[in-house]
């Protein structure tokens, strides 16, 4: 296995290598029309259940567009603090290994940002609001450095799975298969980085850590996994697809075994180091 320094020098190259444009690289049309396949049907947040059977194909993709939205702002949140996070730790002492890549981490979470905002405000005229709260706490030595980025790879892998089913969609409008292949082919670098130093930072960390604080951290991961599945169901988007009892919908669809089972297969990846550090369980990660 390559060490962290010779990672960082391989992944700084091949950004560089496979640099994109962001201003150029999409076309985007000055309007579209909602009637058409915006997210693949089996990752709209209803799929599988009776309320999106009831609906015709029109309204099916009405909704799909106002999903597409929806995940394109959870994207955003989840980014513009990541982007607050990694410029944080730029040349930090315990960094200084790892901060060229930042950059480019950096100058590619920004454009990803472009990407998914420019899209929202367009088409949709709006980016959905972040629900999430920041609670303030203590930390042991090294809990915090890990949890930035053991939650950052968290999240990565669970929008890449959504990314890579998307771009492969030939039923999609060409737009949403650009941005979502866009993202995916530079979180795929992303991925390689976070998941090994999560694992370093674990290795410097861990036997410092006791028992309470370990089962603190798992408690918080497996948290922070749960609320960005829940953030997939969104009651504005089912207000602004015309849909009733928003809220009503939320809670029955989120109780309804065949999204259970969905999540379980979409959240298969996900956590897989985190778990064999002893951090997730197995029923967390499938």
């Amino acid at each position: 296995m390559a060490t962290l320094p010779d990672l960082t020098t391989r992944l700084c190259r091949i950004s560089q290598e496979h640099f994109i444009d962001p201003f150029s690289r999409i076309e985007w049309p000055e309007s579209l029309e909602r009637n058409q396949w915006f997210m693949s049907p089996e990752l709209i947040s209803l799929h599988g259940t009776e309320h999106f059977d009831a609906l015709d194909e029109e309204q099916q993709k009405i909704l799909s567009f106002f999903e597409l939205t929806n995940f394109f702002s959870i994207n955003i949140h989840g980014e513009r603090l990541l982007i607050e996070g990694l410029a944080k730790r730029l040349y930090r002492k315990h960094t200084e290994v790892v901060s060229p890549y930042l950059h480019h981490f950096l100058d590619e979470e920004n454009k990803h940002m472009f990407y998914f905002g420019r899209f929202c405000n367009q088409y949709a005229g709006k980016v959905y609001a972040d629900k999430k709260l920041a609670v303030e706490r203590d930390y042991a030595d090294g809990e915090e450095e890990f949890l930035f980025f053991a939650r950052a790879m968290l999240f990565e892998e669970m929008v890449d799975v959504y990314n890579r089913r998307m771009a492969k969609d030939q039923q999609l409008v060409p737009i949403s298969r650009e941005i979502n292949w866009l993202h995916h082919f530079e979180e795929a670098r992303h991925l390689v980085f976070g998941r090994r130093i999560v694992e370093e930072l674990f290795e410097t960390h861990a036997d410092n850590w006791p028992s309470d604080i370990r089962q603190r951290i798992g408690d918080e991961l497996m948290g922070f996994l749960d609320g960005t599945w829940k953030e997939f169901f969104n009651p504005e988007v089912y207000k602004d697809a015309d849909l009733p009892d928003a809220y009503a919908l939320r809670r029955e669809v989120l109780a309804n075994q065949a999204v259970e089972a969905r999540r379980k297969t979409l959240s298969t990846r996900c956590g897989r180091t985190l778990y064999k550090l002893g951090l997730l369980t197995q029923e967390s990660i499938q």
